[in-house]
């Protein structure tokens, strides 16, 4: 049965529109171009972006992560690669990356194939976090089952107390992933549901083509 307080919530979009004629030839330039636009937003965390990925059975799961930069190479971001995501995307590297920028209207949707960063580029950015973003990616069995919260907690007073003279390096275990896109597709919102949707496909020349989808 519908929840008919639910349905009800609805808001009709109606800040831009997303045309073929403004967008940038290629999904980088396009992408920087709205990053520009929702880093002058002002919005919380508009880095935060939903990573999906699947078993090679096709179980699928997402969470949130964070972008830390993106360029030619592909979309960067870091975790624990014993982790349930590091485990499925060792099995199976497609994934997807979704921003939804709610101020804005706006979702970004990249479909394309994860590979681990190098290994200097983990190492610099595990380097400039804050020394206890460190201590808990080394503490931390990420997804594991633990007994409770004191577990954890008693971990990282033993690894501060052993840091308490040198810097911890990073642990084999945690590093970076770069997603490098196959199809982007920038959705903007518009009233009565009729959104814009323009699709970058890469074609096999390496040439990106642009497609509009129906709302």
């Amino acid at each position: 049965m519908i929840n008919q307080k639910i349905a009800d919530i609805r808001q009709d979009y109606r800040l831009a529109a997303l045309n073929e004629r403004e967008a940038a030839a290629g999904p980088l330039q396009q992408f920087a171009h709205w990053w520009e636009e929702v880093i002058k937003s002002g919005i919380d965390e508009p880095n935060a972006m939903t990573l999906a990925t699947s078993t090679p059975e096709g179980r699928p799961s997402a969470r949130i992560v964070l972008l830390k930069s993106f360029d030619e190479q592909g979309f960067l971001f870091f975790t624990n690669y014993d982790s349930r995501k590091g485990q499925e995307l060792a099995a199976n590297p497609y994934v997807t990356l979704l921003f939804f920028w709610k101020e804005l209207e706006r979702q970004v949707r990249i479909e394309g194939v994860v590979s681990k960063a190098p290994a200097s580029v983990s190492d610099e950015y595990f380097n400039s976090r804050p020394l206890g973003s460190r201590i808990g990616a080394i503490a931390s069995p990420q997804s594991q089952v633990i007994g409770g919260r004191e577990v954890l907690e008693e971990k990282v007073r033993q690894l501060e107390a052993a840091y308490l003279q040198h810097a911890p390096e990073r642990p084999d275990h945690w590093g970076g992933y770069v997603v490098k896109p196959e199809a982007v597709e920038f959705w903007q919102g518009r009233s009565s549901r009729l959104h814009d949707r323009l699709r970058y496909a890469r074609q096999q020349d390496g040439q990106w083509k642009i497609e509009r989808l129906a709302p």
